[in-house]
């Protein structure tokens, strides 16, 4: 896990939920770190602070750039049916996404960021 010993993340990490479990961080979003320690991270969620364990989190030095697509959690709430068994999160705001076909770049509905989807990378909370 990256780090620079001190537990002060100084804005230069990102993380993300990889564990299948429901808490105030949404599954393939990224948040900015605040603090990283050994043990925990302390991340920015909608402006405030939330300690999270290191063991439920995938933390990056860069700012991620590309959606994360996101299989559908067995237990979702707030996610439409119709929008099947994936859909996309925006790297820069969290927006969630219904997923049309393959396609390379989604244009955000929130933040109208424009952004490659990571069609490589393997997001699964639940390995």
């Amino acid at each position: 896990m990256p780090g620079n010993g001190n537990g002060n993340g100084n804005g230069k990490h990102w993380a993300r939920l990889q564990a299948d479990l429901n808490c105030k961080l949404r599954r393939g979003a990224w948040y900015r770190v605040r603090e990283l320690g050994p043990l925990e991270a302390v991340v920015e969620v909608k402006g405030k602070a939330l300690a999270v364990p290191c063991a439920f989190l995938n933390v990056v030095e860069a700012p991620p750039r590309r959606w994360t697509i996101v299989p559908r959690p067995h237990d979702a709430v707030r996610y439409p049916s119709s929008w099947g068994t994936r859909y996309a999160v925006c790297p820069s705001c969290g927006e969630r996404a219904q997923l049309e076909g393959h396609p390379e770049r989604i244009v955000c509905p929130r933040c109208r960021g424009d952004f490659a989807v990571a069609w490589d990378e393997l997001y699964d909370p639940a390995l």
